[in-house]
């Protein structure tokens, strides 16, 4: 995020001074076009930053500059710091004050806090963009312990062990490489790695958790935007996926968006029940979920769907039959 960079290149200049433009490009990992542009950005927002030209030139701030804002704690200001990754001040027009906001942010913490808050808000992302149109509303409770236990993992950059409850399956231990942490619509995702390929656990799922004292084998930097959004466009275009046209009643939609992937389309019936195009990660999630609603929904296509809950219905009425 903009304003995050924008902070770290503060950092940076307080740390080491006078920096080229291409050395601080190289620092944060972008171009040093978009370096002159954030040093526009920083200068509207009021830091003092200014250029020096000439063979041994850079940008460099005020002597003693310093912002005002007194009385966070550490982990206060990495709320702050997190909240303000979010794009609303991007579109709102508020890049700027953000950014001179989050900057006064780290200024509250003690110095030897302000690199670790900032490298640390790199690892925490809520509310990326996403083309997913499945508005969920209500939100996953997560246990503060292990939310606690997983997010010193992530920060710490030490190995994590899960006992992880994953759809359908019986819960297992997992020891995983934490990457970052990812709320999307108020429920919660860690983003990992498992002998060196990609994993992404809903927290919810997660029954208990232990921080390792082992270094998690993941790079110094992260952009968890991109990560996640890669993630999610790898998931949604597995080839496994299932298209379902459902009619519900609009009482349960909530029950049936909260477990599909997507809403691709959605009307109102006559009746006044509702007409959802919705997808499932496979097949038998799409039957799972139908069979959770019972006689509340009903699955319209695909065909071979429908035949599947009438069978399965038609041995659950036999088991239970009244004999003779």
């Amino acid at each position: 995020m903009r304003a995050n960079r924008l902070v770290s290149l503060v950092l940076l200049l307080r740390r080491h001074g006078r920096l080229s433009a291409a050395t601080l490009a190289r620092e944060l990992e972008v171009s040093t076009r978009t370096v002159l542009r954030d040093m526009e950005a920083l200068s509207a927002a009021g830091v003092p930053v200014y250029a020096e030209r000439g063979r041994n030139g850079g940008f460099a701030l005020l002597p003693g500059f310093r912002t005002e804002l007194t009385g966070l704690n550490h982990d206060e200001a990495l709320a702050l710091l997190v909240a303000g990754s979010r794009r609303g001040g991007q579109v709102l027009g508020l890049g700027s004050a953000l950014a001179s906001a989050m900057l006064k942010v780290v200024d509250a913490l003690p110095e030897s806090h302000r690199d670790t808050a900032a490298d640390a808000a790199q690892r925490l992302l809520i509310d990326p963009e996403t083309d997913l149109l499945a508005r969920r509303t209500v939100a996953e409770e997560v246990p503060d312990a292990i939310a606690a236990e997983v997010r010193r993992a992530v920060l710490a950059g030490h190995r994590l062990r899960i006992h992880y409850a994953a759809a359908d399956q019986a819960p297992k231990w997992r020891t995983v490489d934490p990457i970052g942490l990812v709320t999307v619509r108020d429920q919660g995702y860690l983003l990992a790695t498992r002998s060196g390929t990609d994993r992404t656990y809903r927290l919810s799922r997660v029954l208990a958790a232990e921080e390792l004292d082992e270094p998690a084998q993941r790079p110094d930097r992260v952009d968890l935007d991109r990560a996640w959004q890669e993630r999610s466009t790898r998931f949604r275009a597995g080839g496994d996926q299932v298209a379902v046209l459902v009619r519900v009643d609009p009482a349960r939609r909530e029950d049936l968006v909260g477990t599909a992937l997507a809403v691709l389309s959605e009307e109102a019936d006559a009746d006044g029940r509702l007409r959802l195009e919705v997808t499932f990660q496979d097949a038998r999630h799409a039957e799972w979920a139908l069979w959770q609603l019972a006689t509340h929904a009903e699955a319209l296509a695909p065909q071979w769907l429908r035949a599947s809950l009438r069978d399965r219905a038609t041995a659950m009425a036999t088991r239970y039959g009244v004999s003779s």
